[in-house]
């Protein structure tokens, strides 16, 4: 897949990443709530920073990396 997701917009990612990871072990939620909730969201997101692509950017074809100079 393409990569579609800048620089900046991969760190802020990865920071929310982080931040709905520890809401899903820190959060006084039932178990089931904090994994299915916080926990799978943040493993998405974290996985969309590291990789660079986001799947819901190339359904609407979407894309925050810039434009190739030439």
């Amino acid at each position: 897949m393409k990569r579609n997701v800048g620089n900046m917009e991969r760190v802020l990612r990865g920071l929310g990443a982080l931040a709905l990871l520890i809401g899903a072990w820190a959060s006084p939620l039932p178990l089931a709530a904090r994994l299915a909730g916080l926990g799978l969201l943040g493993v998405y997101v974290m996985i969309t920073a590291l990789s660079g692509t986001c799947l819901g950017y190339a359904l609407i074809g979407r894309s925050t990396c810039p434009l190739p100079r030439g």
